[in-house]
């Protein structure tokens, strides 16, 4: 009997159109691999979802991300539903989606992350909390939204494109140098295997919103130019990384590298990446001779609720 697979999509975050781009080009290659798929856009109308998963599919593919999708909330509503689902569970998901608790755990595994404090909105604009440069970033969004660099000299930072639902922030020493990006692969079961190292070099500012997501913005450079050591270190952190915060499925750690100081930090997890077929982790499971349609089935043939 053929599977039926729900793609969630969409959802509520500020990263709601990256989402149904993930979630749309996730569906077609499920039904090329002879799955029985049905798209759900996810709003906040709790009982139109139930409604979408009843009867109850024998998967749900997760293709939200950002909050409520990516922060244990959705996982939590499977769970209960008894559907298993793809990617990680509520606890391994709250803990990424958090960027400060998401610190402590990558501190506790020796992975080597900046200097940060936890702040207001209202701490962040009345001056400096940390000598510059710093970087501030809502401690629980993903694709850079609301991400501001303070260079030394900078004026105070306008804050006026932060999401409504923010309420804390993470200021972070900025590390200048190198973006760098791996993917990871790793059902429960499984040891953590890291794909690849990707270097990533905007044509020009940072690696924002628009520079991830608009073509040719952005030079994706694999494997990344960079020494052996600092390769690998890069790998066994972002495996580390997945299995500490008890990640399943695929992640993606992003990391910077500062030349000069010889300096490697990890930044974040993100436990549900963009799945485009032009995404970085389908582009590098590419790398390592997984299709894309073999990284999809592989996620919903490795399933499960917690």
């Amino acid at each position: 009997m053929t599977r039926r697979v729900a793609v969630l999509m969409g959802g509520l975050s500020a990263e709601r159109e990256v989402s149904l781009n993930s979630g749309q080009q996730c569906a077609t290659a499920l039904r090329e691999a002879g799955y029985a798929v049905e798209e759900i856009d996810v709003t906040a109308d709790i009982n139109a979802l139930l409604a979408a998963l009843e009867p109850a599919p024998d998967v749900a593919f997760n293709a939200l991300h950002g909050r409520y999708g990516e922060d244990g909330c959705i996982q939590g509503l499977l769970n209960l539903l008894r559907v298993p689902y793809t990617h990680s569970g509520v606890l391994a998901s709250a803990l990424a989606m958090d960027k400060f608790a998401a610190r402590t755990i990558f501190s506790a595994q020796d992975i080597g992350i900046a200097d940060a404090v936890v702040a207001t909105r209202m701490d962040v604009e009345a001056g400096d909390v940390m000598p510059p440069p710093y970087v501030i970033k809502p401690i629980n969004e993903g694709s850079s939204v609301g991400v501001h660099i303070v260079l030394k000299g900078d004026d105070r930072p306008q804050l006026d494109d932060l999401p409504d639902t923010t309420r804390q922030l993470l200021v972070e020493r900025y590390i200048p140098g190198r973006e760098l990006t791996v993917a990871v692969m790793g059902a429960a079961s499984e040891k953590a295997r890291p794909l690849a190292v990707t270097e990533l070099r905007p044509v020009s500012g940072f690696y924002n919103y628009e520079a991830k997501y608009t073509k040719g913005k952005t030079e994706h450079l694999i494997p990344a130019p960079v020494s052996s050591e600092v390769y690998d270190r890069a790998m066994n952190w972002a495996a580390a990384a997945h299995q500490a915060l008890g990640c399943r499925g695929v992640s993606r750690s992003d990391l910077r590298y500062d030349d000069d100081n010889k300096e490697l930090v990890m930044l974040e997890v993100n436990t549900q990446p963009g799945m485009t077929q032009l995404s970085l982790v389908p582009e590098q499971a590419a790398h390592t001779g997984i299709a894309f349609t073999e990284l999809v089935d592989w996620l919903v043939e490795t399933a499960q609720c917690d």
